[in-house]
Formats: structure tokens, sequence, C-alpha cells
């Protein structure tokens, strides 16, 4: 078995993952330049997957990461094909806010005869969809509906029905591209249920990044900024290294 990645996440207090997406890097030159910058900002873990990402995009891609970085690469998966033995760990996500048989238990079935002849380490998760002010590609591809972002107790117990199926991790997600970050009533809503926590969707600025942590987030994703704005990488590794210093950031 490879890095334990699920104790790593779990003993985050303010980390950052990177989410690629194989299809909007499919250019070898572009996703090397990207994976250099990721390097040098060094976050917790990079986040690869995407809804609509095809096997060759995706194996191509698992393949120049894993030349490039020592991070640990986690696969976040939007369909049954997205698994590789070149990544450290797969998140296991169950669509819990929705009702689509396909992403509660379907693609997981199509999944298990590669999974179960990888050395990858395999995490069960509630994942989480929450209305993120614009329609997600994980909504339209998936056909099932976000939490609404002003329904706290909705949110909650829906983390706690996947608490209780066995799920070892909570991924709050407002889709790829989403206008408007996770509110942080929403975050506080499910960060005492003794779960990692994982925070994803419309994070833009340091500030988002900031006060996702300080709601209870182990862990907060960076997709669509990072590809508009490959720079954002160094307010990140400035953030990262404030908070190791134990010093407050300055947002």
């Amino acid at each position: 078995m490879k890095n334990n990645v699920y104790q790593k996440i779990a003993s985050e207090k303010k980390g950052i993952a990177i989410l690629i997406d194989p299809e909007k890097f499919s250019s070898v030159q572009r996703l090397t330049s990207l994976i250099n910058k990721v390097n040098a900002a060094r976050p917790n873990f990079i986040f690869v997957g995407g809804s609509t990402v095809t096997r060759k995009d995706f194996n191509q891609c698992l393949s120049v990461m894993k030349s490039l970085t020592k991070i640990p690469i986690v696969i976040f998966p939007g369909a049954a094909h997205q698994v590789s033995q070149e990544a450290d760990a797969i998140l296991f996500l169950s669509l819990l806010s929705g009702r689509n048989p396909d992403y509660l238990i379907g693609h997981h079935i199509q999944a298990v005869d590669e999974l179960e002849k990888m050395d990858i380490e395999i995490i069960p998760t509630a994942y989480l969809l929450i209305e993120g002010g614009r329609k997600s590609a994980v909504e339209y591809v998936s056909q099932t509906n976000p939490i609404p972002s002003n329904q706290p107790n909705i949110v909650r117990k829906t983390a706690l029905a996947g608490k209780y199926q066995g799920k070892k991790i909570i991924y709050l997600d407002a889709g790829s591209g989403a206008a408007d970050a996770i509110p942080i009533e929403i975050i506080k809503s499910v960060n005492n249920l003794d779960l990692p926590l994982i925070i994803g969707g419309g994070i833009r600025t340091i500030a988002n990044i900031k006060q996702a942590h300080d709601a209870g987030a182990n862990l907060v994703v960076i997709g669509n900024k990072i590809e508009d704005d490959m720079d954002f990488l160094l307010d990140i590794a400035n953030y990262s290294k404030v908070n190791l210093t134990g010093n407050e950031a300055s947002v």
C-alpha cells in the first residue's frame, strides 16, 4: 500500500490541494509548466479528475504528473474510467446530495475490477454538491440537484448519513466554476462530525481559503482559479509559508 493519504488529510489543519482537470491540460507543455509552478507552491496534495475527461487524457495527465512531482496525487474521479496506478489514492466518491444511482454506486461497481488490481489507497468519501450560484458541470453530467446554500441543516443530515454509512471523509463542493464559495455556515454545520472535511468550488482569493480553514476545513481545493491565473500559486505559497510559521495570514 502506498502513502497513507487519509491520515495525512485527517491531520491537516490548514491544508491545500490543487485540482487539475486533465481535459484542460491536454497539452504536455502547458501541464509541465503548471506542475513546475505547483511544485514551487508546495501544496499538500494534487487532485486530478474532471466531469467529462477521456481515459486517454486522464492517463496521459497522470503519467506526466508522476514524472514531475513528489506531491501526493489523489484521484478526484468524475467517472468509472478515471482510475490509475500512478496515483497515491482515490477518493471513492458517493454523490449523496443527489439521487442518481450511477453516482451513488453505479460507477463504483464499474471501477472495482481495475481498482482491485492496483496498489492504491481507496478512501470512501461522502460527496455533497452545494449550490454555487451557477449550474456546474457536476450538476449537469450527474443530472442531480445541489443542496441549496441556505440549508445547513440538510447538509449536516446528509453528511451525518454518510458518516453512518461508513464514509471516512466529507467533501463539500460548489462545483467547477462556481460563482460563489460555500457559505461559512454550511462548513460550520458539518465541522463537528469527527470526519476530515474537504471544501472546494468557488475559491478565488486567499480570504476565501482562510475563511474555509477557520470554519473547520482540513483541506481547501483550488481549481478554476489556477486555470485562469497560474500566478495565484505564488499567493498560495505565501499563505502556506505564513501558516507554517504560526503567524496570522495577511488577507
